[in-house]
């Protein structure tokens, strides 16, 4: 009996979906590069209405389609992706909030490694980890893409948290100080460890979007449209 569709996944062909791919938080964000990088587009939906997208890019084949917000979010579509699509490589490209004055509004970042105070690893496979690796090979690529297109990028730990509003506004620097984070987003510690539980590869890519140490910001529209350096450098990814 097949597990396809699933219950947030409306489509029933795995064969649509390619082995790779790229998810960013926001559909606008995942609509946008299917229509200005992708050729070839067939779209798959989820039960939500969540419009994925597989095309070629630059004759290659790759996939798009948004996660959501937060963990648990991400948690489900990207452990159905892997788990019952044939999914091989989840990349998520999201935005980030700055802790370090080093990293700056626009700037690329290449996620080293998640911290989280949240307990989806716990819960969800027994793991007591409160930090989670990428894949290195995917690492590795995506440092190469980015070095090929004269594209800088910074590596960093980041804080994935599980809240955006809390009632202590300083909590931030505990992260930063305590953990050794420097910037904040709230995906990837879930998508790595799915990825470590089903033997996949998982990535994250982020554009600094805000910041907590500066008071530069970006609009939601910019956010949605102009953070194109992460989306190029993923995008190198298709096979």
């Amino acid at each position: 009996m097949s597990n396809i569709p699933t219950p947030h996944n409306g489509c029933d062909d795995e064969n649509l979906i390619a082995k790779t791919v790229l998810m960013p938080g926001d559909p606008l964000r995942a609509k946008f590069i299917a229509e200005n990088f992708l050729s070839n587009v067939e779209c798959f939906t989820s039960v939500r209405n969540v419009l994925g997208y597989t095309g070629t890019y630059k004759g290659k084949r790759i996939s798009v389609m948004a996660s959501g917000m937060g963990m648990p979010s991400i948690g489900i579509y990207s452990y159905e992706l892997f788990a019952f699509y044939g999914v091989e490589n989840i990349v998520r490209i999201g935005s980030a909030g700055s802790y370090d004055k080093n990293l700056k509004i626009r700037d690329c970042v290449l996620v080293k490694d998640s911290y989280s105070e949240s307990n989806y690893a716990n819960v969800a496979f027994n793991y007591k980890n409160k930090i989670f690796k990428p894949s290195k090979v995917l690492n590795n690529k995506l440092k190469k893409n980015a070095k090929k297109l004269d594209i800088e990028l910074k590596e960093a730990r980041i804080h994935s948290s599980d809240v955006f509003y809390g009632t202590n506004p300083n909590y931030w620097l505990e992260c930063k100080n305590k953990h050794k984070c420097s910037a904040v987003e709230m995906e990837s510690f879930a998508l790595f460890a799915n990825a470590e539980a089903l033997g996949k590869n998982a990535a994250c890519l982020l554009t600094i979007s805000d910041s907590f140490v500066e008071s530069s910001t970006t609009t939601a529209l910019e956010r949605q449209n102009s953070f194109t350096d992460m989306m190029l450098i993923a995008l190198e990814l298709a096979e």
